[in-house]
């Protein structure tokens, strides 16, 4: 295994983000529909926060009780995506080894993290992204 391996190679490209002006029905349409768990939020360009399905569902009920989506709804309607998000998120760039990724991964709680290089999303990288490049490593 390359201890100079580098995040690029494992990151998501293709970003599914959301504006910070919109709702937070739209962000769990979203995770549903990408089958993701983490999407950045922006203002205009600027990364600004990241949200997580499990942002969304400590508001909801309905994985909980039946019969309670209007009470969901009602939450979802209530709240900005501001509110719920992860604000100033950390971030990596798109030249840190994988190594030292999954060393903040395993010190810290995070699950994903936004790769930014000079200010411009690159992509994001999760924990799942790690395990499956360590997969690989033992199937080669």
């Amino acid at each position: 295994m390359d201890q100079l391996e580098l995040v690029s190679q494992i990151m998501t490209k293709t970003v599914i983000t959301v504006d910070e002006q919109d709702d937070l029905r739209q962000v769990l349409s979203l995770l549903n529909k990408h089958n993701v768990r983490h999407i950045p939020v922006k203002n205009g360009t600027e990364l600004t926060g990241i949200i997580s399905k499990t942002d969304i569902n400590r508001l909801t009920f309905g994985a909980m009780f039946e019969n309670q989506e209007d009470s969901d709804e009602a939450i979802l309607e209530l709240l900005s995506i501001p509110q719920v998000m992860t604000s100033k998120p950390r971030t990596i760039t798109s030249d840190t080894s994988i190594k030292h990724l999954a060393e903040i991964f395993a010190k810290e709680e995070y699950h994903a993290l936004p790769v930014v290089d000079h200010g411009v999303l690159m992509g994001i990288v999760t924990t799942t992204d790690v395990i499956k490049y360590l997969l690989d490593q033992y199937n080669s």
